[in-house]
């Protein structure tokens, strides 16, 4: 049986305690300097030699001697256990907060690609020149035949050609898709990465909310608000930008954006934590894809 008692129970537990111990020391006292004198001297007051209140055994105090020890071991005994049951729990963060929607938050640079060098420009093109003699012989007079037709005329039509037509063969089929480079990281595919655990879900998008919320709930269960964060009262969202591989491990875990006090390198720590996920898929085949996941920090 474990006793817990939280920094208010403690403190009212101590009060009652010194309450207590005040009120006996009260009573005590009341009770030796009032009521003690008085039956004692009622009981003693044919003695022949009356001695003072004091010197009775009545007006003993050394008598509750013993009760005293057992009442100050009592309280030594409730203090220890007080003292070990103390218990301070640390702040919890909202689950609903971890995960959110940055949308245009986050500025991805595009990778440039060195692009070719233009074409020259082509060489111009050379000039005709004519050269003309300046001595040209005199033109012959043409003379133009008459080609006029008349019904009477005769015409030698020539036999028909019979052509034969060649059988077109088919074009060829087009050329199958390139397979994807080895080692190529895509960021947009056909069928995207999800968290392990739904895939008994037939339907895309229930399985994709799965997916989300188991996410959020291996987060909550394995992250650790920074100590130097919560006391120093940081907070914001840390971006982490990983690789699922083909295989669904976790690899290229990379902080974008980091509020500082611990909370990017917590990230990135249960990211790292994180079992095989289902890879993500282009024409059929599981392909390496890049993953963005933003995490809110946030003290209640």
């Amino acid at each position: 049986m474990s006793l817990e008692f939280t920094s208010l129970q403690v403190m009212l537990i101590g009060l009652l305690l010194v309450l207590g111990l005040m009120i006996m020391i009260a009573v005590v006292r009341y009770y030796y300097s009032q009521v003690v004198p008085t039956r004692t001297l009622a009981l003693h007051q044919h003695d022949e030699k009356r001695h003072t209140v004091i010197k009775y055994p009545e007006a003993d105090v050394f008598k509750l001697a013993p009760t005293f020890k057992l009442v100050g071991s009592i309280v030594a005994l409730a203090l220890m256990i007080l003292a070990f049951g103390w218990t301070t729990y640390e702040k919890k963060t909202g689950i609903e907060l971890y995960l959110i929607d940055t949308g245009d938050e986050i500025e991805m640079e595009t990778p440039r690609t060195a692009e070719p060098p233009p074409p020259p420009p082509p060489p111009p093109a050379p000039q005709l020149v004519v050269a003309v003699p300046s001595d040209l012989p005199e033109l012959e007079t043409v003379v133009f035949e008459d080609q006029s037709i008349s019904e009477e005329t005769a015409i030698d039509v020539p036999p028909p050609v019979e052509t034969v037509k060649e059988s077109v063969p088919p074009p060829p089929p087009p050329p199958p898709p390139p397979p994807p480079k080895e080692g190529e990281i895509f960021k947009v595919v056909e069928e995207q990465p999800t968290f392990p655990g739904c895939e008994h879900i037939l339907d895309k998008k229930e399985r994709a909310a799965c997916a989300e919320e188991r996410l959020l709930q291996f987060i909550y269960e394995n992250i650790q608000y920074p100590a130097v964060a919560r006391e120093t009262g940081v907070e914001g969202v840390a971006v982490v930008q990983f690789v699922v591989e083909t295989d669904g491990s976790i690899s290229n875990i990379n902080i974008l954006r980091d509020p500082g006090a611990g909370l990017g390198a917590e990230a990135a720590r249960v990211v790292s934590l994180m079992p095989k996920w289902n890879p993500g898929k282009q024409r059929g085949r599981p392909v390496r894809v890049m993953f963005t996941l933003p995490v809110r920090f946030v003290l209640e």
